[in-house]
Formats: C-alpha cells, sequence, structure tokens
C-alpha cells in the first residue's frame, strides 16, 4: 500500500500519540466532518463519502454490512477499537478479502474496575445517598458489603479474570460459569467452575461477562431470575443484550433482587426498550452507566495505539500483532 493512503478514524479520543504513529507511515487521517451518535453506531453521508476515499477504517460500534464492504472496494482493513465484534459481519470480510482486527487486552483493567465499582455502588447504595442528601434528607441508608459475599462470574475471560484477582482483596468466595472451562485458568484465578444454575443460586453478586451469541441472548430472563439468590445484585458490563431488561425491571419491583448495576442496556440497539431503561434508572437500587466500562484514557491511548499498530501492518504487508485478528481474507 502505497504512502498517502486515507485512513477513516471514526472513534472519539483518538489521541495524537496514535494519530502521529499513522501519520509517521505516511498515511493520512480523515475525520472531519464525520458525525457520531451515543455509541458510534450511525453511518452519516459524511461517512460514506470518507469511506470511498478510505484504505482503512478505525471504528467504535458502527454497523459493518456485507453491502458496505462490497460498495468501497478500497477498504482493506476494518480495526475495531475494543474487542466486541458483533455489529461486523464477520464471514462478509473474510469472503471480500479484507482484514477485521480488535484490540484484546487494552480496556480490560478499566472494565474490572468499573465492575468492582458498580458492585460497590449498588450494594453501598451511593447513588440513593447522594440523592436524598440532594433533598435534604437525613435518614442514614444501610447498604450491603462486597467483603465476605460469594460473587458468581457468568464467562471466566480475561476481563472476569481481572475481575476475580481485584475480588481477591475483599475475601470474596468466587465461583464461575464457562461454557468452555480451563481448569488451569480458574486455579490460577482463585475460581471454583460450577454449573451456570448454581452460580445463580449461590452467588450474592452476579457479574456477566459473556459475549453476545444467540446462546447467550437473555440469558438472564424471568427464569433465570428466579434461580437467583433473592436479594442478589446483578452486575452487567458486557452487552445489554445478555439481559431481559423487562424481567430485570419486574424482580426488582417486586423486591425479588437488591439491585443491579448496569453499564450497558437493550435499549442501546433497541429504542423500543427506552421506555424499561427509564424505569430502571428511576429505581434508587439501580446504577446505571452509558456504556463506559471500557473507557479511561489509560485504556483508551492502549487502544488506539493498537489499532493504529494494526492499520499499519494490514496496510504494509507486515504481520499484524498477535490476538488482534479476527478474521482475515487476503489471499496468502
Amino acid at each position: 500500500m502505497s504512502a498517502g493512503a486515507e485512513i477513516l478514524v471514526t472513534t472519539r479520543f483518538f489521541d495524537e500519540k496514535a494519530a502521529e504513529a499513522l501519520r509517521g507511515r505516511g498515511f493520512r487521517i480523515h475525520t472531519g466532518g464525520v458525525a457520531f451518535d451515543a455509541i458510534d453506531s450511525t453511518i452519516t453521508s459524511d461517512m460514506h463519502a470518507a469511506l470511498d476515499r478510505s484504505s482503512a477504517w478505525i471504528l467504535g460500534m458502527a454497523p459493518v454490512s456485507e453491502d458496505l464492504l462490497a460498495r468501497y472496494p478500497r477498504l482493506k482493513i476494518v480495526a475495531r477499537r475494543g474487542v466486541g465484534f458483533d455489529t461486523v459481519d464477520v464471514s462478509a470480510v473474510k469472503g471480500l478479502g479484507r482484514v477485521l482486527t480488535i484490540t484484546p487486552g487494552c480496556n480490560e483493567p478499566t472494565v474490572a474496575d468499573h465492575t468492582l465499582g458498580l458492585m460497590l455502588a449498588v450494594g453501598k447504595r451511593f447513588l440513593d445517598s447522594h440523592r436524598r442528601m440532594h433533598a435534604g434528607e437525613k435518614a442514614v441508608v444501610f447498604g450491603t458489603e462486597l467483603y465476605g459475599k460469594t460473587v458468581g462470574l457468568v464467562g471466566l475471560g480475561r476481563i472476569a479474570r481481572q475481575v476475580a484477582r481485584r475480588l481477591k482483596g475483599f475475601d470474596t468466595r468466587l465461583l464461575a460459569y464457562d461454557p468452555f472451562p480451563d481448569e488451569r485458568v480458574a486455579r490460577d484465578a482463585g475460581v471454583e467452575y460450577v454449573s451456570l444454575e448454581e452460580v445463580l443460586k449461590q452467588s450474592d453478586f452476579v457479574s456477566l461477562h459473556a459475549p453476545l451469541s444467540e446462546g447467550t441472548r437473555h440469558l438472564i430472563n424471568a427464569k433465570t431470575i428466579e434461580m437467583m439468590r433473592p436479594g442478589a445484585i446483578l452486575v452487567n458490563t458486557a452487552r445489554g443484550e445478555l439481559v431481559d431488561d423487562a424481567a430485570l425491571l419486574t424482580a426488582l419491583k417486586a423486591g425479588r433482587l437488591g439491585g443491579a448495576g448496569l453499564d450497558v442496556l437493550g435499549s442501546e440497539r433497541d429504542a423500543s426498550l427506552e421506555g424499561i431503561t427509564r424505569e430502571l434508572l428511576a429505581l434508587p437500587n439501580v446504577v446505571c452507566t452509558q456504556h463506559t466500562g471500557g473507557s479511561s484514557h489509560e485504556g483508551l491511548a492502549r487502544a488506539n495505539m493498537l489499532a493504529a499498530q494494526c492499520v499499519i501492518a494490514a496496510l504494509e504487508n507486515r504481520p499484524i500483532p498477535p490476538g488482534c485478528v479476527v478474521a482475515d481474507g487476503r489471499p496468502p
């Protein structure tokens, strides 16, 4: 790929150090005129115009379909800043001879920190206390300790293992369900593998770290919520669609669960669920954040640089950094 190739960047907070890494290799960066929505998922007319000229695209959650890839044959690599790629047609990437990369490891400490933050915020009722103080109320709010509790991890990937490491400082008992158990990983993390049902039955806090698939969509639903320990707290920093938000709302209103910490919600991609989100936000034992679990200055800088390195390697026909390639349809 000749110097001067254009790179479209549609992620917020793409820092100058990562941009300079691209410019230093002779590439031109295009961001001007690009509009964004809350989760980088709207492809605007300006973006289409830029894609027509671009050899690489560094993106957030924008949808990448087969039609879009076919429309822009100049586009060689789609570099996702983050680890999820359920908005990208992976088979189309490979079939049309393109490359899809992710940035594993960059935001794992950030999401792990956020997960514990939600556990503490919901358990100790930080938001409810803040609201009461703001209203001038004097009554003390009693919360729930994380110390000594049983915490269940649904999925034991890299982020969940970092969560487990942090939880050791709280003397918690750690359970995990993963469809692909690795006993060495569990032993190193101090985690005991059990079934999903046992995770739900025994845990005071249930934290979701599973990828989104047809098998995990609405993994937490009315039936599985009934399996959960009364008063348990649910934390989701993975994907909103893992939880049936309507069933969660019903359980919280009924006092079946003790609370929920949600960084992701179904309404992010399904506007019909916006009303349910508003009801969840109004509850005193719910803390929601705007899919910011992976957003920190440090984590974004790491992810920006790794995405830039993936683009440079792909366009210069050099080896792409290990663990980053999701699909590679280029001929050998």
